[in-house]
């Protein structure tokens, strides 16, 4: 049995509680909002200590990029190994996993997809996690017979397109979530998905 590195434990989890409260505060104020003596404080340390596990507060939102894209990932993986063999309802449900992920959190998606904090930009670290999440999504299109980028890149500003007005102007309500299918279906046909078959009665 390799011996267990408590120290080491000790720290990780500690970082993690320091994000945690990093993603409570952003999520009650603001990501803009946050400040390393109120992440101290939530979890009862002194701001000497905090920095000896995060420098800056930009370390602290690199974390947290991470976190989130890694997250993002696993929804998506997770979909994946229900999806159906259909090109069209694999497009369905590789969307309808990132929206449901996107609108469920406006601070985490902001931070993922949008530049709101000034002076801050992911890590190579941090970012490798977002460019394995597209990845992603190109093989899976791959697989279907899309392999034009560009016909990727117009399918992720729709869905983004979607995402955004959702959490603009129907915050936790489902009107943007119901014109996917519609969305799904039009970006189908410009990039010759064949039509799902019907199953026979």
């Amino acid at each position: 049995m390799p011996r267990r590195d408590r120290k080491a434990e000790r720290r990780e989890a500690t970082r993690q509680e320091i994000v945690e409260a990093a993603w409570e505060i952003a999520r009650e104020r603001g990501l803009a909002q946050l400040t390393l003596r109120e992440v101290g404080e939530r979890i009862g340390m002194r701001a000497p200590s905090l920095y000896s596990h995060y420098g800056s507060k930009n370390a602290i939102y690199d974390a947290m990029f991470e976190q989130a894209w890694s997250e993002c990932e696993r929804v998506s993986l997770d979909a994946l190994r229900s999806a159906p063999a259909d090109p069209r309802g694999l497009v369905r449900v590789v969307a309808l996993a990132y929206f449901d992920f996107a609108v469920a959190d406006l601070a985490r998606y902001q931070l993922m997809n949008q530049r709101t904090i000034p002076g801050f930009e992911p890590s190579p670290d941090a970012y490798a996690s977002a460019v394995r999440a597209l990845d992603e999504v190109i093989a899976v299109f791959a697989t279907i017979g899309v392999t034009d980028r560009d016909d990727v890149e117009i399918w992720i500003a729709v869905l983004s397109g979607l995402v955004d007005q959702q959490l603009a102007n129907d915050p936790g309500g489902h009107s943007r979530r119901k014109l996917l299918d519609r969305a799904v279906d039009m970006w189908a046909d410009s990039v010759g998905l064949p039509p799902t078959k019907e199953p026979q009665k």
